[in-house]
């Protein structure tokens, strides 16, 4: 495991982007898969800089998205597939059709993961996989507890998670109670992973995490058995690692 220590959350979006900035560079028909929430926000506003600027071109990439929400229409702005369009599709010349969300209108479970799991396969994998980290340790929707050998299935969102994102909805009643996401054996099957960790308030679960026991408890603990995966964290991240 490579471990880059970054100064703050602008210095950790700069490190993480250049990372997948040469993943791009050196491959630009990479296949990227791409994860939502607030850690990532600022990566992705880096990669459209250097976009602008003339640094780096996505019209070869191919993206698959970790999650999404099940029964949420695309136009919901709480839709990870609005999410993705808003923070990066639309800023740069990626083909639209070479973008991959899980389907949340599909309400057959069953058959929509299985679709998603078999277009991953087709594509021959993920180069780089981004993932954050939940305050539980969950990656993805795969919460504490999870079987670890899940491809893309559907969870029953915890009642946790679903408190933490009424926020966001007019009412408890609009938020979704289950979601689409990539198993942790689609994930460890990613060629590279990228985690991006910013903040005091994960610095108890990142130690535990990657420097802790490997248990379903913490599903990111797993990722100490991947061969090729980089952790990019602020100081404040990285707080209660010794030595780092």
């Amino acid at each position: 495991m490579r471990i880059y220590k970054a100064k703050d959350y602008k210095d950790m979006s700069r490190k993480a982007a250049n990372i997948i900035s040469a993943q791009v560079i050196s491959k630009p028909d990479s296949i990227l898969g791409l994860a939502t929430g607030s850690t990532p926000i600022g990566t992705y506003d880096q990669l459209v800089e250097w976009y602008n600027k003339g640094d780096i071109d996505f019209s070869e990439v191919t993206t698959v998205n970790l999650d999404e929400y099940k029964g949420l229409e695309r136009t919901n702005d709480q839709s990870y597939y609005y999410f993705m369009h808003k923070h990066l599709f639309d800023r740069v010349n990626i083909r639209q059709e070479r973008t991959f969300i899980p389907n949340g209108m599909n309400m057959n479970a069953e058959e929509e993961c299985a679709r998603y799991q078999k277009l991953i396969d087709d594509l021959g994998g993920i180069d780089l996989q981004l993932l954050g980290l939940g305050h539980n340790g969950h990656i993805g929707f795969n919460e504490p507890g999870e079987a670890l050998e899940k491809d893309v299935h559907c969870v029953d969102l915890t009642e946790n998670t679903i408190e933490a994102n009424r926020r966001f909805f007019d009412s408890i009643d609009d938020v979704p109670r289950q979601a689409y996401t990539m198993g942790i054996k689609s994930i460890m099957h990613a060629k590279k992973i990228l985690v991006v960790v910013s903040g005091e308030d994960k610095a108890d679960i990142l130690k535990e995490s990657f420097f802790g026991k490997v248990t379903s408890k913490v599903p990111a603990s797993i990722l100490q058995l991947h061969p090729y995966v980089t952790l990019v964290a602020d100081e404040a991240a990285l707080s209660k690692c010794e030595g780092l």
